[in-house]
């Protein structure tokens, strides 16, 4: 008798044991980090990368297509429509500009829409919104961690200026993070040279890393705040 009393109570325990499980293995994982400015206008100045999540493979893919000027249909994408009616009374063709989309134009749009996943702060009065977040793992723990914030470092100010090479008219930055099996490194910034396709992580990196200056030194993981 009392065994049949307590097995519905061991079923409704297994099962909530094992929800729990699945929550944790299905939860979105962030990453917490700090580090030290180099080779800009302020450095050194402490520096706080607020990691939420990580992009999904489908919010990664959309900034893809519209860096590469490809037509997306994942829903929310861009649709890259390069036509249609015109403003007008909706008749027409949309008017034509002498500036074509460029895929920096085009990928700094899309990230307009994209959803924020985390932030990086400094000493500024507001932080940079962080739009994508992802991550290449070797097979001995270390990684790779791309970031492309909405606006450029130092947009409004003069903080981010390099101290070294000619700066180029990025309207966002794409940061590179390169971190050891404990996430600790370095980390570089699109501040100067250009950007390209990274086959690997599948989207866009500085594509003359090691040519570029350090810009976040000392990178670690950020103590735990009370």
């Amino acid at each position: 008798m009392r065994l049949r009393s307590v097995l519905p109570w061991l079923a409704l325990a297994a099962s909530i044991s094992a929800a729990a499980l699945l929550l944790g293995q299905t939860a979105p994982e962030g990453l917490n980090l700090v580090a030290t400015t180099a080779n800009v206008a302020n450095a050194p100045e402490p520096v706080r990368f607020e990691i939420t999540r990580w992009s999904s493979d489908q919010e990664r893919d959309r900034l893809l297509a519209a860096y590469q000027l490809r037509s997306n249909n994942t829903k929310g994408g861009d649709k890259g429509d390069k036509g249609g009616k015109g403003k007008a009374g909706g008749r027409g063709p949309a008017p034509e500009t002498n500036d074509p989309i460029t895929p920096d134009v085009s990928l700094a749009k899309a990230l307009e829409g994209a959803p924020t996943v985390g932030y990086i702060w400094s000493s500024e009065i507001s932080g940079y919104a962080i739009r994508y977040a992802g991550r290449v793992t070797s097979a001995d723990g270390s990684q790779r961690v791309i970031l492309i914030t909405q606006r450029r470092l130092g947009a409004v100010n003069q903080r981010w200026n390099p101290a070294t090479g000619t700066p180029n008219k990025l309207e966002f930055s794409v940061i590179e993070l390169r971190l050891n099996s404990i996430n600790m490194g370095e980390g570089k910034a699109s501040l100067t040279g250009t950007i390209g396709v990274d086959a690997t992580a599948k989207i866009v990196a500085p594509s003359n890393y090691e040519s570029l200056p350090v810009t976040f030194k000392d990178v670690k993981p950020a103590p735990k705040r009370p």
